[in-house]
């Protein structure tokens, strides 16, 4: 079933509750953090939902079951290896996720961090692949065609532009200024940038650009105005969540945001343990 014909079904069911759903919306749900992206779309589409009061005096909430239920009863999706982090589940994964919230705890008590200035960013591979689920490649080659997408959203529910990233040195390994919906994108804010090396992986490079690149920046700038937009001194601590990649983790990446952004905090999901602390820690309390 297409996403389109998804859409179609969803309104069918419930036009008001999903007004505005689009299919893109719909393929993003797939993902590891649909929980997430689930409540972010509706707090930016139709967050009155979260307001409606039900017969049983009970108000909706983006539950773990409510997920669940969704994504494999009424789409028919399951959860597929692909999605899950490459390495195992750390045996003592809750302890290390119960202290990773209490250091955001912490971060967020001690410099008032406000919910819109508390970022959680994750780079997923996005696989090429037409209705049959094949494609083409040269006999032989082990090189996925894909493409790394950088996605982000705040605490707030915010989803900022997308960094999307593509193997090779030149721009034109990035889609075509033709190409349908470009023009949108480019409204929206997204960056298309090539990796400037044999992979589609982010990079150090990638990295810089994507939280302040000049014009192509998004995360710099996002806080920048959000700071001014709260009335707050660009001096405001921010929370950024990443994973422990080792570009993230890195001494030349840590050293570029501690001389160059010293006002945004790094915080580091659990390794092995993005796909049960991501979802979770960037809802907003009393959504879930």
């Amino acid at each position: 079933m297409s996403p389109a014909v998804i859409v179609r079904s969803l309104l069918a069911r419930d036009s008001y509750t999903f007004a505005g759903i689009s299919p893109s919306t719909v393929r993003d749900w797939i993902d590891r953090r649909a929980r997430g992206l689930i409540v972010a779309t509706i707090l930016e589409s139709n967050p009155e939902i979260f307001d409606k009061v039900f017969r049983d005096g009970s108000k909706f909430k983006v539950s773990d079951s409510y997920v669940r239920g969704w994504l494999q009863g009424a789409l028919g999706w399951s959860r597929r290896k692909a999605t899950r982090a490459a390495q195992k589940l750390p045996a003592d994964w809750e302890a290390q996720c119960t202290k990773s919230f209490f250091r955001k705890a912490y971060s967020i008590k001690e410099y008032d961090i406000p919910p819109s200035l508390f970022a959680n960013s994750d780079q997923t591979q996005i696989v090429y692949a037409p209705g049959d689920k094949m494609t083409w490649a040269e006999k032989g080659a082990k090189q996925k065609r894909a493409f790394t997408l950088m996605v982000t959203v705040t605490a707030a529910g915010t989803i900022l532009p997308f960094q999307a990233i593509y193997q090779g040195a030149t721009m034109l390994s990035c889609p075509k200024k033709s190409s349908p919906c470009y023009q949108d994108c480019m409204k929206a804010g997204f960056i298309f940038c090539p990796s400037g090396t044999k992979t589609y992986w982010s990079n150090q490079e990638m990295m810089r650009e994507y939280h302040y690149g000049g014009w192509a920046g998004i995360l710099a700038p996002y806080f920048a105005t959000e700071k001014d937009n709260l009335g707050l001194p660009q001096t405001q601590k921010s929370l950024w969540s990443i994973d422990v990649w080792a570009v993230h983790r890195s001494v030349e990446f840590r050293l570029y945001m501690r001389k160059d952004h010293p006002t945004v905090i790094l915080d580091y999901v659990p390794g092995g343990s993005t796909a049960e602390a991501v979802a979770e820690e960037i809802i907003p309390q009393g959504y879930c």
